[in-house]
């Protein structure tokens, strides 16, 4: 059975409209995938911003990065991939360009934006909680391609997550997985060190 947005805002902490988007999105996937949460890795999404929307896809779909099936791509859109592999199929939603929340009830984005200033009265701030439930209802019951561009992909096949051995950084002493050390030749040394990424940095900063 699909998670409650109740459960999703539990998981998230507050109810918000990107919640809101990402549960649809992720029902959308359980609906045209016919697929169940990932018990370990049947289920991979990328999604392609770290918005509010991401922690839906994590409850609903239970594509996490602890379990290595949520892979984060980090350009800022509002796409998701959500990729069944037992099934061998894919559907990218990508949001519309004519969607925009704010524009669902006008007084949502003004009170939004005096919440940023904090402008926003006691008064205002219940009026706020209000409307913005009554928007997320809205988002939810939406008809789907009023929010998304819907289509299903071909997705090269992606491994699932490896088990990287940790070794010890040269320089700051601390265990760092394989696949992120980085080798810097040092002249002073005349070696190669295996070096974690800000040790790496910090190197090139001081050449």
């Amino acid at each position: 059975m699909i998670k409650t947005f109740d459960e999703v805002t539990e998981f998230h902490g507050h109810v918000c409209p990107g919640s809101a988007i990402g549960y649809k999105a992720a029902k959308i996937a359980v609906e045209e995938l016919n697929i169940d949460p990932s018990e370990d890795e049947e289920i991979l999404a990328i999604v392609e911003n770290d918005s509010c929307a991401v922690d839906s896809i994590q409850v609903v779909l239970s594509c996490t990065f602890g379990k290595g099936n949520l892979i984060f791509n980090d350009y800022g859109k509002g796409v998701y991939t959500i990729i069944a592999r037992d099934k061998d199929k894919a559907i990218r939603l990508a949001m519309k360009n004519s969607f925009n929340p704010m524009k669902i009830n006008p007084k949502f984005g003004e009170l939004k934006e005096k919440e940023r200033n904090n402008t926003i009265s006691s008064q205002e701030k219940e009026q706020l909680k209000i409307i913005t439930k009554e928007v997320c209802d809205y988002i939810i019951n939406m008809p789907n391609e009023e929010i998304f561009s819907i289509k299903e992909v071909e997705i090269a096949p992606i491994e699932k997550a490896n088990i990287y051995k940790s070794i010890i950084c040269d320089n700051c002493g601390e265990l760092t997985a394989e696949h992120r050390i980085k080798e810097y030749k040092d002249k002073n040394e005349y070696k190669d060190k295996k070096l974690c990424i800000p040790c790496y940095e910090e190197e090139l900063k001081n050449k």
